[in-house]
């Protein structure tokens, strides 16, 4: 991956806007730069549309905008302002921050002028406690997309979900929904606006004049011929992180490495991002990902796991280390800090009891057939606790400890320890109609019991390029690389070392991707 500035350059096509990845970010920058009149293309390297943004749940954190108004929830960027700096602080620029508040709510106004895309709220707490934190959500999702007469070229080429990828399964017939949803509007959108998408098509050099700015790209074509493209207005890269780049984990120290990501096959390489430090642009918070624990699969990759309903999570010493309830970032943090499930010589394990069947009792990708996890040693049953102990290779008292030490907390109601329970975000995924003294708490009481093994995972890394309020790319001294610009985890993330609340990855590059279409349609 390099620059180049050749004495004279050739071009094979011209264009206004060429954006690099196609995901939530890059579609939405695409789309707004096409329908503010600039001729743009996507490219994207892999043979679906979509990234990581096709994998997620799509709830975007885009606080006061009209979808929440709609569904007669008061919010706006003021009282997002107050729990978002009481979370993040200085830890990044403030008119960052203000940037991407104040733009979440003119950004939805702006996407739902075309009848192609359309959102709606959904209760989803806020993951912190703080001023201006809500307890329902102010998270909106993009509506099921019906697929429309003529569309099956576009929609046909998104992403399929992650569990049909990750069990290699067939997508999914009928409606788009979720991340899916949200791609295939902003595809048929884009189509709409005049606009263009092709797969296929790999990023290899940004192109500078003897200016310094770039005025286009060099790219791989799916015959592997290359291709030289100028982009008279500017480049938006978003083509993700570095997550599968295993080089760039290691030297940046970033997390366990690339085998727990979330991120999909052939993406989350580093391209963009080696493309635009070969030019001299500074990059941040490298060590940064958006965490998660994850459940350890035979091949050694790892599955996202959220919405915990029962069972414990304990340590190598067969000791629980915090509150499983957690926000799934913020018990990846917790897992960091404990050293427990980071590395494959420090193991998690999930323990539950058959009072909640023989499925994890969560939100997890583990398919109905045990016999490959059981082959490989992730997935263990046993008729006691001191069984299972054995079978995960904790020490039996301990393991035996902590499990009579929480069933107490169970029937008093409360965790004096870790507090799980006390938190909106943790009831969310309860039985409503629980009687128990604290639904997030219920007893291992009988056997059999089952275990299966929890890694740190990521939905990404979060650190990466440095840039201003209209998301142009920036070099180490502050100044900018006229004609680049970067969006979602191609970018350093605003939200720093936090994780706000569903959807903030997503919604932080659509933002950005769109203020950069913005700031090349003036022309300035």
């Amino acid at each position: 991956m390099s620059a180049q500035t050749p004495q004279t350059t050739s071009w094979d096509e011209t264009v206004d806007v060429l954006v690099v990845g196609s995901g939530g970010a890059a579609l939405t920058g695409a789309y707004s730069a096409a329908a503010q009149g600039l001729d743009t293309l996507v490219v994207e390297k892999t043979e679906y549309f979509g990234g990581t943004t096709a994998y997620a749940g799509a709830c975007l954190w885009l606080p006061g905008n009209q979808a929440q108004a709609r569904a007669g929830v008061e919010d706006s960027a003021d009282l997002a302002r107050a729990y978002f700096r009481s979370l993040v602080g200085d830890a990044t620029p403030h008119e960052l921050q203000d940037a991407y508040l104040d733009g979440a709510g003119p950004l939805v106004e702006f996407l739902e002028r075309d009848e192609l895309i359309d959102f709606e709220y959904r209760p989803f707490p806020d993951y912190y406690p703080g001023p201006g934190r809500f307890d329902a959500g102010r998270g909106v999702f993009p509506v099921p997309l019906e697929r429309p007469e003529g569309s099956a070229e576009l929609l046909d080429a998104v992403r399929p979900p992650a569990y049909a990828e990750r069990l290699r399964l067939p997508a999914p017939e009928g409606p788009l929904e979720d991340g899916r949803a949200l791609i295939g509007r902003l595809l048929l959108a884009l189509h709409g606006a005049g606009g263009r998408a092709e797969r296929h098509t790999a990023l290899t050099a940004l192109v500078q004049d003897d200016t310094g700015r770039v005025t286009g790209a060099e790219v791989r074509t799916a015959s592997g011929g290359t291709r030289r493209i100028e982009a008279r207005r500017g480049v938006l890269l978003a083509a993700g992180g570095y997550e599968r780049a295993s080089d760039l984990r290691r030297t940046w120290g970033n997390g366990p490495g690339a085998d727990w990501t979330m991120g999909p096959a052939g993406g989350g390489t580093g391209d963009a991002l080696r493309a635009a430090t070969g030019l001299g642009a500074t990059a941040t918070m490298l060590d940064e990902s958006w965490w998660c624990p994850s459940v350890l699969f035979p091949d050694g990759s790892a599955a996202f796991a959220l919405g915990f309903r029962a069972g414990v999570f304990v340590d190598a010493q067969g000791r629980r280390f915090a509150n499983e309830c957690l926000s799934y970032d913020r018990m990846g943090r917790a897992m960091m800090a404990a050293g427990a499930g980071d590395r494959p010589d420090r193991p998690v394990w999930w323990v539950w009891d058959a009072a909640h069947g023989e499925e994890p009792p969560g939100i997890v990708l583990v398919p109905t057939d045990r016999e490959s996890f059981e082959q490989a040693g992730v997935w263990r049953t046993a008729d006691t606790i001191e069984g299972i102990a054995a079978e995960i290779g904790v020490p039996a008292d301990a393991l035996a400890a902590t499990v009579k030490t929480f069933n107490g907390y169970a029937a008093e109601g409360h965790d004096p320890e870790f507090g799980r329970g006390d938190d909106p975000y943790d009831r969310f995924f309860t039985d409503p109609e629980s009687t128990a003294p604290n639904p997030c708490l219920r007893p291992l009481e009988r056997g059999p019991f089952h275990a299966v093994r929890i890694v740190l995972g990521d939905l990404g890394t979060k650190g990466g390029l440095g840039t201003d309020v209209h998301a142009r790319v920036l070099r180490g001294d502050g100044s900018v690389i006229e004609g680049l610009y970067a969006a979602g985890n191609t970018a350093a993330n605003v939200t720093g070392p936090v994780y706000p609340g569903p959807g903030a990855p997503i919604g932080t590059g659509m933002v950005f991707g769109h203020r950069a279409a913005t700031h090349m349609a003036s022309g300035t």
